[in-house]
């Protein structure tokens, strides 16, 4: 009978069911690796005629033929068979179409198995690099509007109860710094997948005199993989960037779930442009702060891959198994996720406009300085533990007579310690309380600026 792939097709005895066919085919989805794969062949028949392997005007034949493919795939005029499939068939049988036999020898020295983990390995390089650039686009947002934000005090929260004012810029840097880790963690994993396993074949490497050192040279590799069971198996790369995307993520949630509370009327702390948001088919006054909640919503996916990744690889014995074409929807969809969220958010950060008047009469709410009171009486010379009782009885006398601490007079404070004099003022107001915590990562609004300015020069900004 017929063969429904001629290139791997001579063991066998009937046709491939065309159930199966479709069932075990990727190529609908591995066909965005098309220049990466390109790329490798390039490389790989570039490097076979260095060593002999290949005559030069193979070698020219088949870099102009898959250049001119690549040219049909980016102008739509490529046609994608899942009889081939995958990417790397499909590319390989229209380029022996176009070339006839020097297309044929293309693939001597190498297996699909080295073939699609150098592919996946150089997409994933390029994929790291985007997220990484979108990545300081959203930080070099966060820095500008925490420098326009500096000295706009809001309330500080812990248990999403008012606990002491800090600035806007200070919130702001500390989104900053988590991105900062998530952008270390993405060029770790990038530093840690840049290897070739080009060469390594199905499994146990190839009886050609290949260099891999030289394929994995014209590819921009750091080095070629040690072991060549290890480098057609290893799928860490994948679960690596997963679990980066996936705290990315998270804290991108956290980052949306602030956005949410914040631009509602009941907080009103910050207005998010139109262009950001969505209305309601039947109630005519809502703006729906859609991009922050679908980011918050989007971080389950990206959770549920990095998931199914660790359990698809947990049972795998050595080397490559048909499983591994699992790797690649979940794969990609955790690229596509991430650059999404990233570029709504980059788009989004610089154009937030904050309402200062209501941050500062949330944060007159709650007994804010309540702590600020407390340390001024240590320096009175009372026990810290003391002053924590006193300030408590305060805070009492306030929550039942409806007022702040700081606009309580000077005989009532008094009255609950002597050590307080008409200096207290000072402590109590926001302004005083903010611009007290002036150190090292304090939120000061001098130190909030000065911050901004090492942000910048991480990012390489002037």
């Amino acid at each position: 009978m017929s063969q429904t792939n001629q290139q791997w097709g001579g063991r066998f005895t009937e046709s491939t069911d065309a159930f199966v066919q479709e069932f075990t085919a990727s190529v609908q989805f591995d066909q965005r690796m098309y220049r990466q794969d390109i790329a490798g062949s390039i490389a790989h028949a570039t490097m076979l005629a260095e060593v002999g392997v290949l005559s030069a005007a193979d070698r020219d034949a088949i870099v102009a033929g898959l250049e001119a493919i690549r040219g049909e795939i980016e102008r739509g005029e490529f046609t994608w068979s899942v009889a081939l499939e995958d990417v790397h068939m499909n590319i390989e049988a229209r380029l022996t179409e176009r070339i006839g036999l020097a297309g044929k020898r293309l693939h001597t020295g190498r297996s699909r198995n080295d073939q699609v983990a150098t592919d996946i390995r150089l997409y994933m390089r390029d994929a790291i690099d985007a997220v990484l650039a979108e990545l300081r686009r959203l930080q070099g947002g966060l820095v500008e509007l925490a420098e326009r934000e500096a000295a706009t005090i809001m309330p500080g929260f812990t248990h999403l109860q008012v606990a002491q004012p800090v600035t806007f810029g200070h919130h702001l840097l500390a989104w900053f710094e988590q991105l900062k880790r998530d952008s270390g963690r993405f060029s770790d994993c990038r530093a840690r997948l840049n290897v070739s396993p080009l060469g390594a074949a199905a499994l146990a490497g190839t009886t050609y005199p290949i260099d891999r050192h030289r394929s994995a040279e014209l590819l921009g590799f750091s080095a070629p993989s040690e072991n060549s069971l290890d480098s057609v198996s290893d799928r860490d790369f994948a679960i690596e960037f997963c679990a980066a995307g996936a705290l990315l993520m998270t804290h991108l949630s956290r980052f949306s779930e602030e956005l949410v509370l914040w631009s509602s009327a009941q907080f009103g702390f910050v207005d998010i442009p139109d262009r950001f948001c969505t209305g309601s088919s039947i109630m005519p006054q809502k703006k729906n702060p859609d991009v922050p909640e679908l980011v918050r919503g989007k971080v389950g996916r990206v959770n549920g891959h990095l998931i199914g990744l660790l359990t698809l690889m947990k049972g795998q014995p050595l080397a490559y198994n048909k499983d591994n074409q699992e790797d690649k929807e979940p794969l990609f969809d955790t690229v596509d996720t991430v650059l999404g969220s990233l570029r709504a958010f980059a788009d989004m950060v610089p154009a937030l406009r904050a309402r200062p008047e209501r941050m500062r009469a949330a944060a007159q709410q709650g007994f804010a300085t309540a702590t600020d009171l407390a340390d001024y009486l240590v320096r009175k010379g009372v026990p810290f533990r003391d002053a924590h009782e006193i300030v408590g009885k305060a805070v009492r006398l306030g929550v039942d007579t409806g007022r702040d601490l700081s606009a309580m007079s000077l005989e009532e404070l008094r009255g609950f310690s002597a050590a307080i004099e008409a200096d207290v003022f000072d402590c109590l107001t926001l302004e005083g309380s903010v611009a007290a915590r002036n150190h090292f990562g304090g939120t000061a609004p001098h130190q909030v600026l000065t911050a901004c300015a090492r942000a910048r020069a991480w990012l390489g900004l002037s």
